[in-house]
């Protein structure tokens, strides 16, 4: 999986730089090395999701579940202004750890077909297992982004206040729970790939404040986690993610 992952992520990047990157050397001018000349802004977000609704079963562990955003930001500012527009693509890495060992499972219907998602003991897959390490839902998603930011100072923005309001939409490309547990004094893992009934689609508002290449950021999905009608008994959540960011180039 870490290698599909990482595939993705160079060809969007042989992608971006095909599709944005341009010249900006002059006759007159030189070309520092080890710089890529690159237009725009590699984007790096590490935060934690925090699940907020009627949360059912869905009982979450904060420190164990995480975000990753690896993007790409072309910058373009307005006129002569302090105001700019960011668009950008990228992939957007959720995990949610649950707190209580708990997984998803499908139920079976009236009519024998899995149609429903519940809530049970992740020790109820592992008759032998000693111990459940680790529960994890987890789901990557390929997203679009579009930030409007004031800089107090656009002419040394590397060092300048910065102030960001924006949107992101993406769709879920890959979803799957995921189980430690030690059997016979080893650690095992469990990868079920499923849909498990998520919203395959998301989106929702973006804030981002800092100084220079360094932000906080925070994230508010407008779209539930799970799709309308389709979640387990009792949860309705949507996904708030806080925390920092670093941009590269």
């Amino acid at each position: 999986m870490i290698y599909r992952k990482l595939s993705l992520i160079v060809l969007l990047a042989g992608i971006i730089q095909s599709g944005f990157c341009q010249s900006t050397i002059e006759s007159t001018e030189k070309v520092r090395k080890g710089r890529p000349d690159i237009t725009g802004t590699f984007l790096v977000d590490f935060g934690f999701n925090i699940p907020f609704g009627e949360a059912g079963n869905f009982n979450t562990n904060f420190w164990g579940s995480r975000t990753l955003n690896l993007y790409y930001q072309s910058d373009k500012r307005i006129g002569s202004s302090k105001f700019s527009v960011h668009p950008g693509v990228g992939f957007g890495l959720e995990r949610y750890k649950f707190s209580d060992n708990a997984t998803l499972q499908y139920k079976a219907g009236p009519g024998g077909a899995f149609d429903s998602v519940v809530f049970v003991p992740a020790a109820s897959r592992f008759t032998q297992a000693s111990e459940i390490k680790k529960s994890m839902l987890i789901m990557n998603n390929f997203d679009i982004l579009l930030d409007l930011r004031f800089t107090v100072n656009p002419n040394d923005p590397n060092r300048s206040f910065k102030v960001s309001v924006g949107l992101k939409g993406g769709f879920m490309y890959d979803s799957f729970t995921k189980i430690k547990y030690r059997e016979n004094s080893e650690t095992k893992k469990l990868k079920d790939k499923q849909d498990w009934q998520l919203n395959q689609f998301r989106y929702g508002a973006t804030l981002r404040i800092g100084v220079g290449n360094f932000n906080a950021f925070a994230y508010y999905s407008l779209s539930p986690i799970f799709q309308s009608g389709e979640a387990p008994k009792g949860t309705e959540l949507n996904n708030f993610t806080a925390g920092i960011s670093i941009a590269a180039f």
